[in-house]
């Protein structure tokens, strides 16, 4: 109940604080979201222009190929389904009342007074999905979670706790959006991720949100002895301002995080988007990478690697590409060693597409508008090892729709 008090007052105290990066957001001029909204037995009873924009964000509403399915809209938890064994899904909420020992990963790695945001959900009491693969399970199949905002002028607020028991393995894709004729809303994500000793994350996250939309997610990822992350954070779509800038700590010998960023600024939107790996243990590695482009909005692209233990390699690369006039393009890479005996590496470059390389396409039957698409998506799959199908396909939807003219 102290720790309670004390977490209170230092939310309280920092509902004024400016966060470090990205345009700052008037909280007050949003009511909160609806928190009673009425259930849903299955996502397929949901109206069809609902399932359609969970389709758009990556979420499959038959659940076909997927071991259980989440679904917040606005501030109400409106579905929860498991249809595999080996791991556990349900609302923060709930997993708070039935486990005692959950409260030992809520609210314990991102701090409630790190900005204005988390303070703010702090105080609103914020829920979201709460997913635990048990010691030892290979989960075949992803779990697929779905925030979506469909009212108008709203605040959602967000808090998700994944836990990835010892030896176990999971596959996590959530999708963000907005319903429709939502243009205007901000979306709150706190994100507290925990995997344990031989555990293995794959978590991809696909934002489908309206163009006047404000979000920030703040997430924080603990990964033990050789333990695994793979971060694959995609933003394609036209969106006002994003602000993201998650933090891996490699804290077990021999544990790997990897981020890779693909994101789209389209004309009015602002993203500043950036991933943090911290070192802390011997013969740990991280490679953050990220692929941007800018049609006429602005992108900030960061990425922070913290050598603080030997024996350690990292790598970061920020590459850019401006399509159309009015658009900018900022890469800052950081790297920071604190021991001798760490291999740290970095390469960043901005820049338009080479115009010898759509004439070379043009030579061999495409037009000019076929040959940038498919430089533009060979530049944003290129050097990302692995990239799911699924992702793949939303690039080549984005580059579809996307104004890539001008060069």
């Amino acid at each position: 109940m102290q720790a309670s008090k004390e977490l209170r007052k230092r939310a309280e105290e920092a509902l004024e604080k400016k966060a470090s990066f990205g345009e700052d957001i008037a909280l007050d001029e949003y009511e909160d979201a609806p928190r009673d909204l009425a259930g849903a037995e299955s996502l397929k009873d949901l109206e069809e222009d609902v399932q359609e924009t969970m389709f758009d964000a990556g979420v499959i509403p038959t659940a076909e190929g997927r071991s259980g399915s989440f679904l917040m809209m606005d501030n109400s938890m409106v579905h929860t389904s498991m249809l595999g064994p080996g791991v556990e899904l349900m609302p923060l909420s709930k997993a708070l009342e039935e486990h005692a020992w959950a409260r030992d990963y809520s609210w314990k790695m991102v701090p409630v007074d790190a900005d204005k945001y988390t303070a703010k959900s702090y105080l609103e009491n914020a829920d979201g999905y709460f997913i635990r693969a048990l010691a030892g399970q290979k989960v075949q199949l992803p779990v697929q979670t779905c925030l979506m905002m469909n009212k108008q002028n709203v605040s959602q607020y967000v808090h998700n706790v994944i836990i990835v028991e010892e030896g176990a393995s999971l596959e996590v894709v959530t999708g963000c959006t907005t319903g429709k004729g939502v243009e205007r809303a901000i979306h709150l994500g706190i994100s507290e991720i925990y995997i344990k000793e031989g555990g293995s994350l794959s978590f991809s996250m696909i934002h489908n949100w309206a163009e006047q939309i404000g979000v920030r997610p703040r997430t924080m990822i603990s990964i033990a002895k050789d333990g695994t992350f793979v971060n694959n954070y995609v933003v394609l779509k036209p969106v006002k301002s994003v602000q993201s800038f998650p933090t891996a700590r490699l804290e077990g010998e021999g544990a790997v995080a990897k981020f890779n960023s693909i994101a789209i600024a389209h004309p009015g939107s602002t993203l500043d988007l950036g991933s943090r790996a911290i070192l802390s243990a011997p013969n740990t590695g991280a490679e953050i990478i990220s692929r941007t482009i800018t049609t006429g909005g602005t992108m900030y692209a960061r990425g922070h690697l913290v050598g603080d233990a030997p024996n350690i390699k990292a790598h970061l690369e920020c590459k850019g590409l401006i399509l159309n006039e009015g658009g900018a393009q900022i890469a800052i890479p950081e790297l920071e060693a604190r021991v001798p005996d760490v291999e740290m590496t970095h390469e960043a470059a901005v820049g338009k597409i080479a115009q010898d390389q759509v004439e070379y396409l043009m030579a061999r039957g495409l037009d000019e508008e076929q040959a940038v698409g498919m430089i533009v998506r060979g530049f944003l799959e290129g050097g990302i090892k692995g990239l799911p199908q699924n992702l793949k396909d939303e690039i080549d939807k984005a580059v579809s729709q996307t104004d890539i003219g001008g060069m």
